[in-house]
């Protein structure tokens, strides 16, 4: 995907937000409701709806809950594989996006945060990607995730992928940390679906430790395998 226009101002390193769906809201009204999206006639429905965030800090900032908050702007909702195609094809890759820079794509009503009641009891699965690997596994997981490769249920809450410096992070969040069946699921088809060797390095991370520990160390190896 090499040219691509209309991309969103938010995905730019703009500090302007270019959203859509929030461009008119205040800041106060964002944990409203919003109302159900819409499917048009003879579109493919989804089986859940999402929205698309983005969220960028400048480097060397210290994050908090507070201003992580007031970083996180909604580009857009939709819940048929029409509308989602219209949204992905104006989205810029994460090859092309400024370091400290993520795209969350979160079902619609889930708020991308530890401490959303769908995700204050669950954790995620984190895989470390070498640089360049990025915006095609990132697209592998989207897919999987709106086509319900996963298998568990209503217990994916969504995905991220965060843009570093040294390297791209992929996470795929579920709401029950503790329900080991689930985790397996979604770890053998991360696996899978981003065709990881073996020895692959993957770390599962619950968000009472996140909220408990921020420098927790990294795990040694990241997914480093041409194909």
């Amino acid at each position: 995907m090499s040219t691509m226009v209309n991309k969103y101002d938010a995905l730019k390193g703009s500090e302007d937000s270019g959203e859509e769906d929030s461009s008119n809201r205040e800041p106060k009204d964002m944990d409203k409701p919003l109302p159900p999206v819409e499917v048009k006639p003879g579109d493919h429905r989804l089986q859940f709806a999402y929205a698309i965030w983005f969220s960028r800090r400048a480097p060397g900032k210290q994050a908090t809950t507070q201003n992580y908050d007031q970083n996180l702007k909604l580009i857009g909702r939709f819940a048929s594989v029409e509308l989602f195609w219209g949204y992905y094809s104006r989205l810029v890759r994460p090859a092309d996006l400024n370091s400290h820079s993520d795209i969350h794509i979160f079902k619609d009503g889930i708020k991308p945060m530890w401490e959303d009641s769908a995700n204050k009891n669950g954790g995620k699965w984190i895989v470390r990607l070498r640089k360049g690997l990025a915006s095609r596994c990132w697209e592998n997981v989207i897919l999987a995730m709106l086509g319900e490769q996963f298998m568990v249920g209503d217990e994916i809450c969504g995905a991220v992928i965060s843009v570093r410096f040294q390297e791209d992070i992929i996470s795929v969040w579920n709401r029950t940390a503790q329900d080991n069946t689930t985790t397996s699921r979604i770890r053998d088809t991360l696996k899978r679906v981003l065709n990881l060797p073996p020895n692959t390095v993957m770390e599962y991370k619950t968000h009472n430790d996140s909220l408990k520990y921020t420098g927790l160390p990294r795990p040694p190896l990241r997914y480093d395998s041409h194909h």
